[in-house]
């Protein structure tokens, strides 16, 4: 998909937008507990992207206090088919694969004719050559989808690292239009090791996401300073996460970039660029266990 006119000028205009302003505004709005408020935002959310919320675990909106507690919400049990063998490396989240593939000499394809090196993404050198050839998936998140996210394998948390950067949005439209859009983006990288090899869940931000939440620190934001957060854990301190567990989600919407660990063997068959996926489905395979 190659940008067009109309792309260009809508990614001039975000450039002129006050983000970070408007953030602050979308993050008090979201988590204003005003009950006719939050019922007006509920239901007009719903209605205007037909969320399915016959899924969701409280009754809307009366369940829920706050619009994001809304967003945010978790789902009724067997909403989600969670595929756990031993091989299986399944979907992190609900969305629309943007990319999927392999990468090459640390190449990750971002849109037709346009790539991205991991290394600007991760942040750290050493885990962008150690994950140089892996097999990557980037799952965009849209307002209906939900946004919780799951562990697609077993995993122990080696360090997580909050990156500073710009608030792009990240549909198709400015994907294919913004160079490195992922890159330089503000973004969480959490660093998981397993038995398979190290690999990685690269939370994105975007326009109107006002912090990420995680299992094992609660909501992260960014820095006074500006300055990049490396949280390394080690021995006990070291969050151990099972397959399809719950490992974090947006204040709002965006996207997720995950790089998989060297066991990785294939994505499963059929899955495409376009393709809705769920959490819980089978989106790699892994070596046999030997």
């Amino acid at each position: 998909m190659s940008p067009t006119l109309t792309d260009r000028i809508l990614v001039i205009l975000q450039r002129l937008i006050p983000a970070r302003l408007i953030g602050r505004f979308i993050y008090h709005l979201t988590r204003s507990r005003i009950g006719w408020l939050k019922d007006a935002l509920i239901r007009g959310f719903s209605w205007l992207y037909s969320v399915d919320t016959s899924e969701a675990e409280k009754s809307v909106p009366e369940g829920y206090q706050s619009f994001n507690e809304f967003f945010t919400r978790s789902l009724k049990p067997g909403s989600r088919n969670f595929h756990t063998g031993a091989n299986d490396f399944i979907c992190p989240a609900d969305g629309t694969i943007a990319q999927l593939g392999k990468a090459t000499a640390g190449r990750l394809l971002q849109a037709k004719g346009m790539e991205f090196a991991a290394s600007d993404l991760l942040a750290d050198e050493q885990l962008a050559a150690e994950l140089a050839d892996c097999h990557f998936a980037t799952i965009y998140l849209a307002p209906y989808n939900y946004h919780r996210l799951h562990m697609p394998f077993d995993g122990t948390l080696e360090q997580t690292l909050f990156v500073p950067g710009l608030l792009y949005s990240v549909n198709a439209r400015t994907t294919a239009a913004v160079p490195n859009l992922y890159a330089v983006n503000e973004r969480l990288v959490c660093q998981f090791n397993s038995r398979r090899g190290r690999f990685a869940m690269v939370l994105v931000g975007a326009m109107n996401v006002a912090s990420i939440s995680t299992a094992w620190s609660g909501e992260i934001s960014p820095a006074a300073d500006g300055k990049v957060q490396r949280l390394p854990y080690s021995g006990a301190e070291a969050p151990t996460l099972s397959q399809g567990a719950y490992m974090g989600h947006f204040n709002m919407g965006s996207t997720i970039v995950l790089l998989g660990p060297s066991g990785l063997d294939a994505w499963a068959t059929g899955l495409d660029a376009g393709e809705t996926v769920q959490v819980g489905q089978r989106l790699g395979l892994m070596t046999e266990t030997v």
